[in-house]
C-alpha cells in the first residue's frame, strides 16, 4: 500500500463499498449517475433515491457513510498486511474482469497480478472430493502450469486446495479469489497454503478486510473466479454442489465450461456428468482444454522477451515452434525471409512450418508464402 493507494477518489470508493447493500452493480449506478464516489457520498439522500436500485435503507446508509464507516482504519490494515487496492478503471485492474456483467468495484490483492494471468483456467470441485479427484485436480492444474496457464481457484477444502498445489509443484502462477476478507484466511488450516500462493500469485476478494466466511458470499465469489479466467474446469461435484455455481457464471459469461467425468456410481461426479451431458467439454488432459479455446480477444505476452500469444493452443508449442511462430504476422512471408530472420536451417524452417500448418496456426499460399492464421 503506498501513497498512491491514499489518493481521496479511491478512499471514498472504497468507503462506498463498505457500506451494506452497494454491491457491484450498484456501486455501478451510482458511478453512472453522480460521477464520483465524492459526490455520492456527499448526495442527499432525496437524490440518492434517484438511481435505480438504491430504496431507502440504502439510501440512509451511503448518506450516513462518512460518519459510519472507517476508510482510514481499512486502509492502514491493507498496509500492515501488505494487501493492494485495485479500483475498476485502473491499469492494474483485469482487464478480462472488467468484462463480466457485475465486475467488483474494488479488488482486494495480496500478491501480484501480471499480464500474463490473462491466460488462465479455473479448477473447482468439491470441498467432500475422493482420492481421485484430488489427484485429478492436481495433475490437471501442473499440466496447466507448465504450459503457460494461471490456475485459478478459491482456496477451499478439496479440489480448489489440489488445484492450487498442482500449479504451485509445477512452479506455475496461481491466484486464490476468497468469500472472506483477506484478514484471516479461511479455512485456517490453508493459511500457509495461501501464503504460497501469494508468493507465486496472488490472494484477491472484493469484500473488506475483517469480513469472515459466510455462506451467502461464497456464490457471489464464483463469478469472480470465473471472470479472471477463460474457462472454468469442474472436478468432481455433487447435484447440488457450489462448483456448479462457477460453471454457470461462466457460462453466462461466455466462458468455456470443462468437466471432468468419473465413476458412473459415483455420487461426487454426478454434477460433472450433468455438465458433460448440457455440452460441457469432457476432459481428460490439458489438450482436451487447449483443443476447446478460441482465439484470444487480446493479444497476451507471456514474458517480456517471448513473442505474443494470441491463441492458447501457442502455449503448447515448443521454443522453436513459438520462435518461429513470432516472426510471422498478417502479412505473407517467404522461407527465405524466415531463414534469414531465425537463422534456423531450411530444413528446420520447413518441418517448422509444417507442425504450425497442421496445428492450423499458420496458412501456405502459392509460391512458399506464409502468413499466421
Amino acid at each position: 500500500m503506498d501513497d498512491e493507494d491514499r489518493k481521496p477518489d479511491l478512499r471514498d470508493l472504497l468507503l462506498l463499498t463498505m457500506v451494506p447493500g452497494v454491491g457491484p452493480l450498484t456501486c455501478r449506478a451510482l458511478l453512472d449517475h453522480f460521477g464520483s464516489p465524492a459526490r455520492i457520498l456527499d448526495a442527499p439522500v432525496s437524490q440518492l433515491r434517484e438511481v435505480p436500485g438504491v430504496g431507502p435503507k440504502t439510501a440512509d446508509r451511503i448518506a450516513a457513510g462518512r460518519r459510519e464507516r472507517d476508510a482510514d482504519a481499512e486502509l492502514e490494515l491493507c498496509r500492515r498486511s501488505g494487501v493492494d487496492l485495485i479500483a475498476r478503471g485502473s491499469p492494474d485492474y483485469p482487464a478480462i474482469l472488467d468484462e463480466i456483467p457485475d465486475p467488483p468495484a474494488l479488488l482486494y490483492a495480496r500478491g501480484r497480478l501480471e499480464p500474463r494471468d490473462h491466460l488462465a483456467i479455473a479448477i473447482v470441485g468439491s470441498r467432500h472430493c475422493t482420492p481421485y479427484g484430488m489427484r485429478v485436480a492436481e495433475r490437471l492444474a501442473a499440466s496447466l502450469a507448465r504450459t503457460g496457464f494461471t490456475v485459478v481457484s478459491g482456496l477451499a477444502r478439496g479440489i480448489d486446495a489440489a488445484a492450487h498445489r498442482g500449479a504451485l509443484k509445477a512452479g506455475g502462477r496461481t491466484i486464490a479469489v476468497l468469500g472472506s476478507g483477506l484478514a484471516t484466511i479461511y479455512p485456517p488450516e490453508h493459511e500457509d497454503l495461501a501464503g504460497q500462493v501469494a508468493a507465486a500469485g496472488a490472494l484477491m476478494t472484493e469484500l473488506p478486510m475483517r469480513q469472515g466466511p459466510l455462506a451467502g458470499l461464497f456464490p457471489q465469489r464464483n463469478r469472480i473466479i470465473s471472470g479472471l479466467c477463460l474457462g472454468v474446469v469442474v472436478v468432481e461435484a455433487a447435484p447440488r454442489s457450489g462448483s456448479l455455481s462457477t460453471a454457470k457464471h461462466a457460462a453466462e459469461q461466455n466462458r468455456e465450461v470443462f468437466a471432468v467425468p468419473g465413476p458412473v456410481d459415483s455420487l461426487a461426479s454426478r454434477g460433472c456428468h450433468r455438465l458433460i451431458r448440457d455440452g460441457a467439454r469432457l476432459v481428460e488432459t490439458v489438450d482436451d482444454i487447449l483443443e476447446e479455446l478460441g482465439p484470444l480477444a487480446r493479444e497476451v505476452r507471456t514474458a517480456p522477451d517471448e513473442p505474443s500469444v494470441r491463441h492458447p493452443a501457442e502455449l503448447a508449442l515448443s521454443d522453436q515452434e513459438r520462435s518461429l511462430l513470432g516472426h510471422l504476422d498478417n502479412t505473407p512471408i517467404g522461407v527465405d525471409e524466415l531463414i534469414a530472420r531465425t537463422r534456423l536451417t531450411a530444413s528446420q524452417v520447413m518441418a517448422t512450418l509444417s507442425v504450425l500448418e497442421l496445428r492450423r496456426m499458420v496458412k501456405r499460399l502459392p509460391g512458399h508464402l506464409f502468413f499466421r492464421a
